[in-house]
């Protein structure tokens, strides 16, 4: 048996915004005011669609049908990867990257219409969704409908006098951010969507490849139509001044740690210090935690590859540590393969998704217990720190009397006998997953499988 005594690290060390006594500098939001960010945002989740992946029709009419069982599973935010046609010169693969537009204030009629979309949008409202859709700012494809309007609007190659391709991926060219006919014109194109369809927010992409003075004068004229969530492809370690515009980032970093952990058996230290880090960072801005998306399941493999056993333990880290979670489409599944990207290639539904209760449970406790929000400074994180060989990551969340207590055992070895420090841990507790009741009061004592995890609310 391994017994594990349980104490806190140093109280608050990872508590939200301004209860963050880490000692690390945090970087605040410098030209944002505090509640730049949508109420509602503290408090959501995401889930990613990949449309053309999603039924056999690929339509947004064929995933109408999808939203009562995504609400019942929890799921508040849609996002929807581009729904803008796709360029056709210099494609790559049968159907193309839907991140090489060819109009931005147009629809892909793979898709639909315009008026399917809006139709979408209203049914999803109308159950309580948020709908956010994938702004691709940087570059477009090769036939966009500026190349011939406005070709100054693109950044030139010096040497072919064309287009400048874009990091050397042939299909998708650059736009020209030095010139205020381009800023101004991709402004409207967003304002567009506002308007027209009543979205509510942004997913925009590769974000840090834009100079972060335009996302800041575009939010800025975007919010006056409709205050709406501004959710960033970047990293903040790599890109702070970005955090003061976007309501959330990427957390790159972490998801790449987390596979070198899982596959070359690193210490977990080297988690507990990149939580350090972002905890650090402050709460002007959110964090977004996944363990797949788009890119990730395409290119690099399905979160199984990249954790095997390890995932479900992360998935509960990501619905709750302090920030968004994130799903992409299928992980309810669990989907265990990789989807092509510019082929047609339908996720393997099979009538049964092994996964919605699990994601049910997280996403409801999310929801409803306040301990869980987000950049909220009356939450505060307690990192219960166990001997430093033992491979448990554990955490307390506290927003006055309402607390959630996190267990995960991140080793392929069996913890027994666990016992936390009771100055912290006391009370009765329900694990949200089994419906067991513990009062730690009396006995701090508990089991968790190899790769388990045990999630406690207060």
């Amino acid at each position: 048996m391994i017994r594990v005594i349980v104490f806190v690290m140093g109280a608050s060390l990872f508590s939200s915004c301004n209860n963050d006594q880490s000692t690390s500098k945090k970087t605040e939001p410098l030209n944002m005011t505090a509640d730049k960010t949508v109420a509602w945002a503290h408090t959501t989740n995401i889930y990613e669609v990949n449309l053309r992946q999603y039924t056999r029709e690929g339509t947004f009419t064929a995933f109408r049908k999808e939203l009562p069982r995504l609400k019942d599973m929890g799921v508040e935010t849609l996002w929807f990867m581009p729904i803008t046609p796709i360029s056709q010169k210099n494609k790559k693969g049968i159907l193309g990257s839907p991140y090489a537009c060819s109009d931005y204030t147009s629809i892909n009629p793979e898709l639909g219409t315009l008026q399917d979309f809006k139709d979408l949008v209203s049914d999803a409202h109308a159950n309580g969704f948020k709908v956010i859709i994938d702004w691709v700012a940087n570059h477009t494809g090769w036939d966009h409908v500026w190349t011939v309007k406005h070709p100054d609007y693109f950044l030139k190659d010096s040497l072919t006098h064309d287009f400048k391709v874009a990091s050397g991926m042939e299909d998708i060219i650059e736009l020209d951010y030095s010139n205020p006919a381009l800023r101004q014109a991709m402004v409207e194109a967003m304002q567009y969507w506002v308007r027209e369809a009543d979205i509510d927010g942004f997913r925009c992409d590769l974000a840090a490849w834009v100079e972060v003075d335009f996302w800041r004068e575009a939010r800025q004229q975007v919010d006056t139509v409709k205050k709406i969530f501004w959710l960033g492809e970047f990293d903040e370690f790599e890109n702070p001044d970005y955090g003061e515009v976007f309501d959330a980032s990427y957390t790159w970093t972490w998801m790449h740690k987390a596979k070198e952990y899982y596959q070359n058996h690193l210490p977990l230290q080297e988690l507990d210090s990149l939580l350090q880090r972002y905890s650090a960072i402050g709460d002007g801005s959110m964090r977004t935690w996944f363990t797949t998306n788009h890119d990730e399941n395409s290119w690099n493999g399905t979160e199984y590859e990249k954790y095997g056993k390890m995932a479900g333990a992360l998935a509960v880290f990501s619905a709750t540590w302090n920030g968004v979670p994130l799903i992409y489409s299928g992980q309810e599944l669990p989907n265990v393969k990789r989807l092509q990207f510019f082929e047609k290639d339908v996720i393997g539904w099979t009538g049964r998704y092994e996964l919605h209760d699990f994601y049910q449970t997280l996403l409801r406790l999310r929801r409803n217990n306040p301990a869980l929000r987000a950049a909220d400074p009356a939450v505060i994180t307690y990192r219960l720190n166990p001997p430093p060989e033992i491979p448990l990551l554990s955490y307390l969340r506290k927003n006055g009397s309402r607390e959630v207590m996190v267990i995960l055992n991140l080793s392929n070895q069996p913890l027994k006998e666990l016992s936390f420090d009771k100055n912290l841990v006391n009370g009765r507790f329900r694990d949200i997953f089994s419906g067991e009741t513990k009062d730690f009061s009396n006995d701090w004592e508990l089991e968790i499988k190899p790769w388990g995890y045990r999630v406690f609310e207060k």
